[in-house]
């Protein structure tokens, strides 16, 4: 398989992720405590992930804003 690589301008490159879930006609299952077998809170992923990942991740807002990134050149 090929390397392809596509280069963007500085206008071309997105703000924000699609977040498919705003558009789903009804929400996700969230996901189940395997211990427990209930559904997951924010506060349970908590020792894994960082706390704006799990927001991403539980938001049903169609937009999620892409945080700057520092380019090192």
């Amino acid at each position: 398989m090929r390397d392809k690589k596509i280069y963007l301008s500085e206008k071309e490159i997105p703000e924000a992720w699609y977040n498919i879930q705003a558009d789903l006609p009804q929400p996700l299952a969230l996901p189940l405590n395997p211990k427990t077998g209930q559904p997951l809170g924010p506060e349970d992923l908590l020792p894994i992930f960082p706390e704006s990942l799990i927001g991403q991740d539980m938001s049903t807002e169609r937009g999620i804003e892409i945080p700057d990134i520092k380019e090192n050149r």
